[in-house]
């Protein structure tokens, strides 16, 4: 088998970058809404704290006592302000209320349109992964065909290598449409 090395990097290169893209859309999921409370919807929001905006993560802590209540414990009290300001401004719509050193973020249910929404937001999220992945898969197959080519890959060895190809494409493809499905049936459960 002529060029074996370069083919298993090729696929192998090619499984990292989808298992990457698949990795940030399930991050990017997490951040979306749902009616129930969960500490990754605070994962995008940025505090202005120490002449900087740092992520809520890195100032407070995110606790989740109540199904539709999540609480931050800023580890300034000079900060709490700026977290409460932080959260009002996020695209969430959600309303934070300072009690003493914790703010209180009721997450109230969505409503239905609201809910059809986020679908719709994740469904384009899961286009942007799935445009991700055939663009690996589409650099992996052409530099197997310029192995090809250039005379240090047979045919054979090349439909095999596609195929395989293939099935990682199939298998990342997969995993990112279960995430949707998984996602979407959180988001509509009422």
């Amino acid at each position: 088998m002529t060029g074996a090395g370069p083919l298993i990097e090729q696929n192998k290169s090619a499984k990292e970058k989808m298992a990457k893209a698949v990795e940030a859309f399930k991050r990017e999921l997490a951040t979306l809404r749902t009616g129930r409370a969960s500490p990754g919807l605070f994962d995008n929001i940025r505090v202005e704290a120490y002449g900087s905006h740092l992520p809520l993560n890195q100032v407070a802590t995110i606790n989740v006592p109540e199904p539709r209540l999540i609480t931050l414990q800023a580890w300034d009290k000079s900060l709490i302000s700026h977290i409460e300001k932080a959260v009002i401004n996020s695209p969430l719509g959600l309303v934070p209320s300072v009690d003493g050193q914790v703010i209180r973020v009721p997450i109230p249910p969505l409503t239905q349109e609201r809910r059809e929404e986020m679908v719709k937001v994740a469904r384009h999220k899961v286009e942007d992964c799935r445009v991700v992945i055939r663009g690996a898969r589409r650099d992996a197959k052409e530099a197997l065909e310029k192995l090809k080519k250039d005379g240090k890959l047979p045919e054979d060895d090349l439909r095999r290598h596609v195929a395989e190809l293939q099935k990682i494409t199939d298998e990342a493809t997969r995993l990112a449409e279960d995430a949707l499905k998984a996602k979407e049936k959180e988001i509509l459960e009422t």
